[in-house]
């Protein structure tokens, strides 16, 4: 099948009339306009009401559920959903009738979702019922609203619009739910002619599997990279609000930064590693071994191709991105670990109880510091286990930044002496930095208002020194 599979944001979907405009229709007319499947996120910052804020940790409708302490506190987060959906819709759609048939699929799922959270908490009142065997089961249907909500809003849009568009639910709601994640998107699309509908899909995927156990709020790509492989896509796309670029442009300016056009999944790791994920790593494996093209384009420029990441190598090393993140810095001393084996086992056992994402990892004979993508909320609660697990040890939570210079091969280019030269002639001091023996992204620890000037300085020199690679090393 000559089709392509293009997965589309959040942030993206917000926009969604101007997607219409360019994306879905803009000057295509006739069969131009189909062989394409889209899977779409939930509309921007539903899904963090629906779970909990990705950045802040604030609790949405599962936090306030999970918690026996608010009792009923979620009644209020769910209807703040609803708002936040009516609202989202209302902004993209027209057409009266549009809008009231939106209203009537929300309310339908809210109600629907609401009496099934009840039921289960009566359910659980009995001895024989524990809330927190369930809670993953509600965490996936909970994630599913929002998708499905998306989903059905574009595909109405489109409709209105002249587009043979269909709404294709892979949520699960009110069907069984002991289907494998191949046979909920086979079924779904068992009936459905590509090469003249376009089929709008939830990237909320219900299966016996559980996606939310192990891709937790990644299981949009992966929905979209089972999609792509399973039917034999000939390429799959993501389309962002912005083009993958050697720096954020608002850091180093417009103009400045530069579209990669082609790199590799090494790189895309990399990105991925630093909060700016171009594709989960699980999901890019299953297009590499479906052998399927990944592109990242600009959802608002439908012209341009975009980038494109394969498994080739760089023709040259060369750098190819400037990108950075908060970070904490988890440090945990104790004089008495010196040629003790496995000391730190405990303190993955506590990060991954947090869920707390290790970015990166330093150590030496008496300290241990792991550099984390977390909040300080749920540092002092680690700080709290890891202390009792070590009474004899100093344990600290120090927020920092990280600044990463990525590259498909950064051999021979001295980019570690390099950067530390150009952070201090724009005034700036590393506290800490890092290079693996793979060459394809150094790192530099900093104080967190330095992040974004380190940035600017970093690509300056690595990257806007002209179009040539750095001079390799003597």
């Amino acid at each position: 099948m000559a089709h392509t599979v293009e997965k589309i944001g959040g942030t993206s979907m917000s926009r969604l009339n101007e997607l219409r405009d360019t994306l879905f229709v803009g000057t295509r007319k006739g069969e131009a306009l189909y062989n394409r499947i889209f899977v779409v996120s939930a509309f921007g910052g539903i899904t963090n009401l629906l779970l909990e804020h990705k950045k802040t940790g604030d609790p949405g409708v599962y936090a306030r559920y999970a918690d026996a302490d608010t009792d009923h506190g979620w009644h209020d987060s769910l209807a703040q959903v609803s708002d936040a959906m009516g609202k989202a819709h209302r902004e993209v759609l027209e057409h009266p009738l549009d809008i009231a048939q939106a209203d009537s699929f929300v309310a339908e799922r809210i109600e629907g979702t609401r009496n099934c959270l009840i039921d289960l908490q009566r359910l659980c009142s009995y001895g024989h019922f524990q809330l927190s065997e369930h809670l993953l089961q509600v965490r996936e249907m909970l994630s599913g609203l929002g998708e499905a909500h998306s989903a059905f809003v574009a595909a109405t849009l489109l409709q209105r619009a002249g587009v043979n568009a269909r709404f294709v639910d892979l949520t699960g709601w009110r069907m069984p739910g002991d289907v494998s994640l191949d046979e909920r998107i086979s079924g779904a699309l068992t009936d459905l002619d590509v090469s003249g509908e376009m089929p709008i899909v939830t990237g909320y995927a219900q299966c016996a599997e559980g996606l939310m156990r192990e891709f937790d709020r990644g299981y949009s790509e992966v929905t979209f990279s089972r999609m792509a492989a399973l039917t034999g896509a000939k390429e799959a796309i993501i389309h962002k609000e912005f083009h993958l670029s050697s720096a954020d442009p608002g850091i180093v300016g417009e103009g400045v930064a530069r579209k990669l056009g082609h790199t590799n999944y090494d790189v895309a790791d990399q990105m991925s590693n630093m909060g700016m994920e171009a594709i989960h790593p699980k999901a890019a494996k299953t297009l590499r071994q479906a052998d399927v093209p990944l592109r990242v384009t600009n959802a608002f420029e439908p012209e341009d191709p975009g980038t494109l990441i394969d498994d080739k190598p760089a023709e040259a090393p060369a750098v190819e991105m400037v990108t950075g993140l908060d970070i904490i810095a988890l440090e945990l001393f104790e004089q008495d670990m010196v040629g003790v084996k496995g000391y730190d086992a405990k303190v993955l056992e506590v990060l991954t109880r947090h869920n707390v994402r290790i970015v990166s990892k330093n150590s030496n004979a008496n300290t241990i510091t792991h550099y984390v993508d977390s909040s300080l909320k749920v540092m002092r609660r680690v700080e709290s286990d890891l202390a009792k697990a070590y009474p004899n040890a100093d344990v600290s939570a120090r927020p920092l930044a990280m600044a990463s210079v990525i590259g498909r091969d950064l051999a021979g280019l001295s980019v570690l002496t390099h950067g530390l030269q150009a952070l201090a002639e724009a005034g700036l001091y590393a506290l800490g930095a890092s290079q693996g023996p793979r060459n394809v992204d150094v790192q530099f620890i900093l104080e967190r208002d330095a992040l974004e000037p380190a940035i600017t300085a970093l690509h300056g020199a690595l990257v806007e020194q002209g179009e040539t690679p750095l001079p390799k090393a003597a």
